[in-house]
């Protein structure tokens, strides 16, 4: 026992000097990106494996279509990045291929299809996230997903911190003995700081006078805790914006409460936490094949399909019936953080007539559904109508 003992507190304090570093790296200020003083600005555009490849190709098309004045004028470029495939990240037992990281960090923003992530009894050994060590790597703190559903007076926005919490060392656990296992959760007061006041910001900037802080301090008091406090500290210097702060379990009942949902209006979440209920409120929304996700950082962002790789549709022949929305979603999220307006806001009103309103295509995934082509030839058929935005507000 004393030498499984030794052995952990060895470990430990491996991870300690590792997260100190990390906290001295965070102290440096690094000012945020100005993609108008960018020529060109690069998007790059990364198929990831399983269906990822697929609706990339097609999200790829939409961009092209939209920015093709800025592409001709070389304003814009789209790069494409290969290599991010589980199979070629396997062979080097590696989460990110070294070149691939490379060329990822030669780009300002990305657009990225699903990767697989290895869970024990999968045919892969066990590698570290890919989305996880590019969070990291690329710092891309806040993780930011809206969700909206007008019928339901549902719009929300979430803050979800993406670079510690409950996964920052989710691979780095302790097998103590044969019957002791333990995790380890990651809370700064500098990746807390940033994600909370980015939340509240976001409240000032858009005349929004509420923000829901969630958390489970109740009981996890040290972590949570200190999330909890920077909150109610933040808070004080937005005294326009009204906060709250609801636990983690009872935040997933009121969602989906009718009498309460419709109150939340922006949310900030630890890592875990956010995952969890955005998860839900895509759901609510349509499904996780609904919703775009942005992954924001100073210096890069990244835009990504929220749902998975879905490898059996690749293994049964059915990629082509996979359904695009989500990272055409994202894309409409990455023109507007680059600072494309107008193109993103004619992308989310076609893909609400589309996939809201008109439904004329239903995608199922297989034969009896639409294909992610069939998909896409409607959306793009929608945005080049010029009564796109007369027929967008006949909805409202």
């Amino acid at each position: 026992m004393n030498e499984a003992i030794e052995k952990a507190k060895e470990h430990l304090g491996k991870l300690l000097i590792e997260q100190l570093e990390r906290v001295d790296r965070l102290k440096k200020e690094v000012d945020w990106i100005n993609y108008s003083k960018l020529q060109p600005i690069i998007i790059g555009i990364i198929g990831g494996d399983g269906i990822g490849p697929e609706i990339s190709r097609h999200a790829k098309t939409i961009l092209e279509f939209l920015l093709r004045e800025e592409i001709k004028k070389r304003k814009v470029e789209l790069r494409v990045i290969e290599g991010l495939t589980i199979e070629n990240r396997v062979k080097i037992m590696k989460a990110i291929p070294d070149d691939v990281l490379t060329e990822i960090k030669k780009c300002h923003v990305l657009l990225k299809g699903p990767t697989t992530t290895p869970r024990k009894g999968d045919q892969w050994p066990n590698i570290e996230s890919a989305n996880i060590t590019m969070r990291r790597e690329l710092d891309l703190f806040a993780n930011v997903r809206p969700v909206k559903v007008p019928k339901l007076n549902i719009d929300w926005i979430f803050f979800r911190e993406n670079t510690e919490g409950a996964y920052v060392l989710g691979s780095r656990g302790l097998e103590v003995t044969e019957d002791l296992s333990i995790d380890f959760k990651v809370i700064t007061t500098q990746g807390s700081t940033r994600i909370i006041r980015l939340a509240f910001d976001y409240a000032r900037k858009n005349n929004i006078n509420r923000v829901t802080v969630v958390t489970k301090a109740n009981v996890v008091k040290t972590t949570d805790g200190k999330f909890l406090t920077i909150a109610d500290q933040i808070a004080e210097e937005y005294p326009e914006v009204e906060w709250d702060d609801w636990y983690i379990d009872i935040m997933t009942a009121k969602l989906v409460d009718p009498a309460r949902r419709s109150q939340f209006k922006v949310i900030v979440a630890p890592n875990l936490y956010g995952d969890i209920i955005t998860d839900e409120a895509a759901q609510i929304q349509g499904g996780v094949g609904t919703a775009g996700s942005a992954n924001i950082g100073k210096r890069y962002a990244m835009f990504e399909a929220i749902h998975g790789s879905a490898p059996r549709m690749v293994q049964e022949g059915r990629a082509q019936y996979a359904d695009p929305s989500s990272l055409i979603k994202a894309a409409a999220l990455l023109l507007n953080h680059t600072g494309f307006i107008t193109p993103a806001k004619k992308l989310e009103m076609a893909l609400d007539i589309c996939a809201i309103y008109q439904k004329k295509l239903k995608i199922t995934g297989r034969a009896d559904g639409a294909t992610c082509d069939e998909l896409t030839g409607y959306i793009m058929e929608t945005l080049q109508d010029p009564e796109l935005e007369k027929n967008w507000q006949c909805y409202q």
